[in-house]
């Protein structure tokens, strides 16, 4: 039935990769999820295909169509097609087969390109009896759900209707095509426990692309991290350190690193009639030239991913072992995009694409931010242009500056915090609670200037508390909520109620750098506290800090080097002491220098006191931030950028890329 309806019915209105968005509307947002599903639009497949393979393409007929040669000229365009019909394809998370299906249209066009620029030249009566050699038996994916297998089949045979359609209006002749005789190779099956060369042979494949699952190491099923530890493995089989501890999506890179690797030797030569027909086989098409050389054509992959594998922690622990395994490099990348589908549902996920490879590679290295392209001289996984080095959890400072603490930890249920009702209609007519109650801050209080207090009874006077009925019910439910945990250290500390679970509170100033904040931001506000004032986990503190450590933590400099290597939460800034602070190279000022800095940190807080009643919300928002306060930063910055050495022209990539090179510096000692 499905056949005959193939026959009859007009497919060229319709949109093949209109079938993913189909696809996903089938499903309950639960398995989505579960399944990190999220399909692709045709702009987001552009922004892979083109710089992975399709740009070069297009080039190179461009450069075919200058020939002045009439023979020459029509040889070129011959070799052209064959080698188009050369190229093997494989998606290891192909889903409903938008990849497949948008590059096997991008491909098939660019062959009618050829096609009309072949008519424009003598042909001799029979050569295009068979003008079509692209068939989609040059396309391979791998896909774990049956009915997106389906689905990507469908949509093959659909675009390769429409498109045979598209060529018999060039060459004005009907062809004898049937789309469902042909062969679409989609496989069921997990991709990570699957063998790749079993599906393909790894010295057919030239491109390996697609978008796998977006699933955070947290939300994991059992099986996924099971999938993880038996994929990202050393040498000896053994699972590397973080295996569990990375997303998902790293599988991918991983296999696909492994899969190509052995090719990056040479991997042998390609022969020329090692064409794909268009019913999938290996006998090649009728009138086959094939490409322009014999040499075998590195393979290289491209994927669209969760931008957390070029944040943070996990880059070293997702791409080191790619590196020292595979010597694999990055030919492209798209910095953090905001993702969207064709489906009505839309993925409010923020992801990068990277292209990667084993070979050479003489092209230029692309990195794209929006629409603007930058040629790099080397993309480091943190995708910018900077030296490749990996900045990896570290319990200490890597240069001699106060250590950077967690905030108080409370796990009490909430019992030992106090609400501003709470504060206002109860603390303040009980006299000793009101002794002990204090101001707590977590980074949404400390950020936009909000009420929030606590309980602070370390070293309170038992008799004094015995005699507050508000405090005393407090702590009966904090020893009950620790009494009731799953977990054997917090039931450890019901004996201790009147004390938070984990205490790190400064006895002199600290500064205070929330542990989030918004990524629109020029700077992260951060301040100094009286110990008086109680900060939650969801900030960091620096005990023994001086304006000179805030006025080199509050610079441009150092917010550089936070705006690539912390981690993110969407897009928002994920400021940790183990990657951020502990790593940041310091500059070695002389006391000129770091006595500017001080006054030039000074001068940050006295243009705040300006303003008591605005939050640091209010400060930092960049439309509304004060002209003062301003020019105060830009001043520090300035301090700041002599310290280190750095032209004040220097732009925040040249600054990274320098500050990388002072880590690796740093490192090696």
């Amino acid at each position: 039935l499905l056949q005959h309806a193939s026959e009859d019915f007009d497919w060229s209105g319709i949109s093949p990769t209109i079938f993913g968005a189909v696809f996903e509307s089938t499903l309950n947002p639960e398995t989505r999820r579960a399944g990190g599903m999220h399909y692709t639009s045709i702009e987001n497949i552009h922004k892979v295909i083109d710089p992975l393979f399709l740009d070069d393409l297009k080039k190179e007929f461009e450069e075919i169509k200058d020939t002045k040669q009439p023979k020459t000229r029509k040889q070129n365009l011959k070799d052209f097609q064959a080698k188009l019909a050369s190229l093997v394809f494989l998606d290891p998370a192909s889903g409903s087969g938008n990849f497949l299906t948008e590059t096997y249209i991008s491909l098939r066009r660019l062959e009618n390109e050829a096609l009309k620029e072949q008519l424009g030249v003598e042909i001799v009566l029979g050569e295009l009896d068979n003008p079509i050699q692209i068939g989609i038996g040059q396309f391979y994916g791998i896909e774990i759900n049956d009915f997106a297998v389906t689905v990507a089949k469908t949509a093959l045979w659909i675009a390769e209707a429409q498109m045979m359609a598209e060529t018999e209006n060039i060459v004005h002749m009907n062809l004898d095509f049937l789309p469902l005789k042909s062969y679409a190779n989609i496989v069921e099956g997990n991709a990570l426990t699957l063998d790749w060369e079993s599906v393909v042979p790894r010295d057919k494949v030239d491109y390996i692309m697609g978008n796998p699952p977006f699933v955070g190491y947290s939300l994991q099923s059992k099986a996924q991290k099971e999938d993880m530890l038996r994929v990202y493995v050393d040498e000896k089989g053994k699972p590397y350190k973080k295996a569990g501890k990375i997303d998902y999506v790293a599988g991918w890179y991983f296999k696909a690193a492994e899969f190509i690797a052995s090719l990056s030797e040479g991997g042998g030569a390609r022969s020329a009639t090692e064409g794909v027909s268009q019913t999938g086989g290996k006998t090649p098409p009728t009138g086959f030239a094939g490409p322009p050389s014999s040499k075998r054509r590195a393979c290289r992959a491209a994927f669209v991913s969760t931008n957390s594998i070029t944040q943070g922690e996990q880059v070293a622990d997702v791409w080191k072992p790619l590196y020292e395994r595979f010597n694999v490099h990055i030919d492209f990348a798209h910095r953090t995009f905001r993702w969207d589908s064709e489906s009505n549902s839309k993925a409010h996920v923020h992801v990068v694409i990277v292209g990667f490879s084993t070979a050479e590679n003489e092209n230029e290295k692309s990195l794209y931010s929006g629409e603007q392209r930058q040629t790099a001289k080397n993309i480091s996984p943190y995708l910018v242009d900077a030296p490749t080095v990996f900045v990896e959890s570290r319990n200490k400072p890597l240069c001699n500056v106060p250590e950077m603490l967690k905030g108080n930890i409370p796990v009490d249920g909430g019992n030992l915090i106090v609400e501003p009702d709470v504060y206002d209609n109860v603390v303040v007519k009980d006299t000793i609670a009101l002794k002990y109650c204090r101001k707590l801050l977590g980074a949404k209080e400390f950020l936009n200037n909000t009420r929030r207090y606590c309980l602070w009874l370390v070293d309170a006077d038992a008799a004094e508390l015995r005699k507050s009925h508000f405090i005393m019910s407090r702590l009966k439910a904090c020893t009950e909520f620790r009494e009731k945990s799953p977990k054997a250290a917090t039931r450890k500390y019901a004996m201790t109620p009147t004390l938070f679970m984990e205490i790190r509170q400064p006895q002199m100033n600290y500064i205070l750098v929330p542990r989030h904040s918004s990524e629109n931001r020029r700077y992260i506000p951060m301040d100094f506290l009286s110990p008086k004032i109680i900060s939650t986990d969801a900030n960091s503190i620096i005990p023994n800090a001086t304006l000179y450590h805030f006025g080199i933590l509050m610079s441009n400099v150092h917010m550089a080097w936070v705006r690539v290597v912390c981690g993110r939460l969407e897009m928002r800034y994920r400021y940790s002491n183990d990657i951020v602070y502990n790593n940041f190279p310091w500059p070695t000022p002389t006391n000129t220098q770091k006595q500017t800095i001080e006054q030039t940190a000074q001068s940050i807080l006295d243009a705040r006191a300006k303003f008591p009643d605005a939050s640091l919300a209010d400060l930092y928002d960049e439309t509304t931030m004060p002209p003062d306060l301003r020019k105060a930063h830009q001043a520090n910055d300035r301090a700041v950028m002599a310290a280190y050495g750095f032209d004040t022209k220097i732009s925040e990539a040249e600054c990274v890329a320098r500050l990388m090179e002072m880590y690796q510096a740093l490192t090696a000692k």
